[in-house]
């Protein structure tokens, strides 16, 4: 994506951090009041799909049985946890421990990987924050590494930071296990809304885009003030989440009320996105979510976001309109559309409801 928008600030939220002395939060990150901590959340009851039974082929009960819960996890929450999922616990633990050690790094190690060309001019690739558009934006309580992984000669590889020195191999190493994850959850889809087992996985296109996204909340003094995340829906066909095995902070929207997401080590958290909500027309939801900070705690995590080809037009599925549930959703350019939620986060609005019918 093309570098846009005028850097407003220098100073990443993870040097903000150490530096406050009082416990406090600039004014800019406060975006919301006291009283939405009065209630605890419960817990969601995240439904847990076996891969390897789910992808057994042999038509087993065991598959149906798998199917049956992910059909009710894309109808209720959208999103699941997926165990035996073929990424080895060494790669998953070690990915973690290559990212925090990356985020532990000097400020000028972490640098040479800055988002910011020249100092000014924003890019979506590399280290730092968020894209900030005007003073008056409410900014989130995290720092980020976003970095394209997909497809593979479209790497910057000069942004993949160089230490530790098994970041890169890691990162290589997830990716690619993870397509087969993604792979194989798509065809699933595609089999409970009666479509061809390959019509998602042929919508993604020659040219379809994976971006690898490292979030680092550092501890905040006033959790219940800020966001690490504010609340939005992923622009992505799906996405595939590492979270920390040992801090929460992950929470969904459903009818209204907020939900912690629980952490299970070792394994993958998915969630739908836009996209599939639209190619579904609504049957599946891409879920409202959040992350709230920590007073006393730092939080990584490590986002796949799976996208069809920018160049690529996504719509609701022929197959899935007809006279008695119309298209709830109007054909959009993809990277029109992930152009405009990138907009829409900042400003605290859904990008899913400028195309809805």
């Amino acid at each position: 994506m093309e570098s846009t928008g005028v850097a407003r600030r220098t100073s990443t939220v993870q040097e903000l951090a150490s530096a406050l002395g009082k416990p406090d939060v600039p004014a800019q990150y406060v975006s919301r009041g006291h009283h939405e901590n009065d209630q605890q959340p419960a817990a969601v009851p995240v439904p847990v799909i076996d891969i390897g039974r789910l992808f057994n082929q042999d038509g087993a009960a065991a598959a149906d049985d798998e199917a049956a819960k992910l059909r009710q996890a894309l109808e209720s929450w959208g999103l699941f946890l997926v165990t035996n999922h073929g990424v080895d616990t060494s790669v998953m633990d070690g990915m973690m421990v290559a990212s925090r050690e990356f985020f532990r790094q000097p400020p000028e190690e972490k640098q040479r990987y800055t988002n910011l060309i020249g100092g000014e001019r924003f890019q979506l690739e590399g280290y730092g924050t968020d894209r900030v558009n005007s003073s008056e934006q409410i900014l989130d309580w995290s720092d980020r590494l976003y970095l394209k992984v997909e497809p593979e000669d479209e790497r910057s590889l000069a942004l993949w930071p160089a230490h530790p020195q098994t970041f890169r191999n890691l990162l290589h190493e997830f990716t690619t296990k993870c397509r087969v994850v993604k792979d194989g959850l798509v065809r699933a889809m595609a089999r409970l809304l009666e479509l061809d087992n390959d019509y998602i996985i042929e919508q993604f296109g020659e040219k379809a885009d994976t971006y690898a996204r490292f979030s680092y909340y550092p501890e905040c003094p006033r959790p219940e003030l800020v966001f690490g995340l504010k609340p939005h829906s992923d622009g992505s066909v799906l996405t595939v989440l590492m979270v920390d095995d040992t801090v929460g902070g992950l929470q969904i929207l459903r009818d209204g009320v907020w939900f912690d997401v629980p952490i299970v080590p070792h394994t993958l958290l998915i969630n739908i996105g836009d996209q599939t909500e639209i190619m579904s027309n609504g049957i599946f939801k891409s879920p409202v979510h959040r992350v709230v900070t920590n007073a006393e705690k730092e939080r990584l995590s490590l986002a796949l976001f799976y996208s069809l080809d920018p160049e690529r037009e996504i719509e609701p599925a022929t197959q899935l309109v007809d006279g008695k549930r119309p298209a709830l959703y109007r054909k959009v350019k993809v990277k029109d559309y992930i152009a405009g939620l990138f907009e829409h986060v900042s400003q605290g609005t859904m990008v899913i409801d400028t195309v809805k019918i």
